[in-house]
């Protein structure tokens, strides 16, 4: 079922696990995703960024994302993921999409604010969600993100008393934060600054999100969950296990594409399913699709009820 952002995250930050956002920027990747959370019982997010549209335009991903997404069993966020521009991001409303991020973490923040509280409120007079970044997730070398090397990669991480501030006065969704990760493959084992995790999950009400999971440890996701992260973003993990599926597969040139489809297919699957094992949100799919929206709805139906008993 087609779902947005609040409707798997609301229910992760009060349980204390995460959802994964998978990018899927061809058909094999999708189906992968898709049958891993159909598998494990597991909610998911599943999507595009804008670094990756040369390998998948976002009107051609919105083909099959969408209607993949409203015929699945478990619910399904369809999500563009660090959105850079206006016009990208209403595009990807436009197409259908049920959540977006608004990446304007390196502009001032002040014209962060001003872009992510415009955005924030077309996304929610279309029933949709957004994400803000807070702060700036560095890049690995040969990250899809590119390279942007930080001197001081701490000089960058998110304060919480601005987080706060920020989740306060644009009415996002859910808040990227910098604490220590970094998009692509990790290089050096990362420190997560797992104290800033916690006191910023402390400090605001809305989901909070690691960006740059693949390559971290068991143990790393499984701290950063307990302190208050609620949706990780993964894409090197699977695109990398797609693509040794395939070369195992390639044994030699009697082979054809459709050999090699179903090897990417069940790889993304099976370490998709280990993601989610991980992050806690197997098994939760029937309880993340009802959103406090809908629990707010029941409570307020069984009342009407009670009250025409007691008069």
């Amino acid at each position: 079922m087609l779902v947005n952002m609040n409707d798997v995250l609301r229910p992760a930050k009060r349980n204390r696990y995460a959802v994964g956002l998978f990018n899927a920027v061809n058909l094999e990747l999708a189906r992968g995703i898709i049958a891993a959370a159909e598998s494990t019982r597991s909610p998911v997010i599943m999507g595009t960024a804008e670094v990756l549209l040369p390998y998948g335009p976002l009107e051609e991903v919105s083909y099959y994302l969408i209607p993949m997404a409203k015929k699945a069993s478990v619910p399904v966020v369809v999500h563009l993921d660090h959105g850079l521009s206006y016009d990208l991001c209403i595009k990807a409303l436009d197409l259908g999409f049920t959540s977006i991020m608004y990446d304007c973490s390196t502009d001032s923040y002040e014209e962060n604010v001003r872009k992510v509280k415009e955005m924030a409120a077309i996304a929610h007079s279309r029933g949709a969600t957004i994400e803000g970044e807070l702060g700036h997730v560095g890049d690995n070398e040969g990250s899809a993100e590119g390279s942007s090397h930080l001197a001081d990669p701490s000089a960058y991480f998110t304060d919480p008393a601005m987080a706060k501030d920020f989740v306060d006065k644009t009415g996002v969704d859910a808040l990227a934060i910098a604490v220590g990760n970094a998009h692509g493959a990790y290089k050096l084992p990362p420190k997560l600054d797992f104290a800033r995790i916690r006191t910023i999950a402390e400090t605001v009400d809305v989901p909070l999100v690691l960006h740059g999971g693949s390559g971290l440890t068991d143990s790393d996701f499984k701290q950063a969950i307990k302190e208050g992260i609620s949706k990780v973003n993964i894409f090197t993990d699977i695109n990398v296990a797609a693509v040794e599926a395939e070369f195992q597969k390639f044994q030699s040139m009697d082979k054809g594409l459709i050999d090699l489809i179903p090897a990417a297919v069940e790889a993304v699957k099976q370490e998709s399913m280990k993601k989610m094992k991980l992050f806690g949100s197997d098994g939760r799919a029937d309880t993340a699709s009802v959103s406090d929206a809908d629990l707010e709805t029941l409570a307020r139906m069984v009342m009407a009820e009670l009250a025409k008993y007691l008069k």
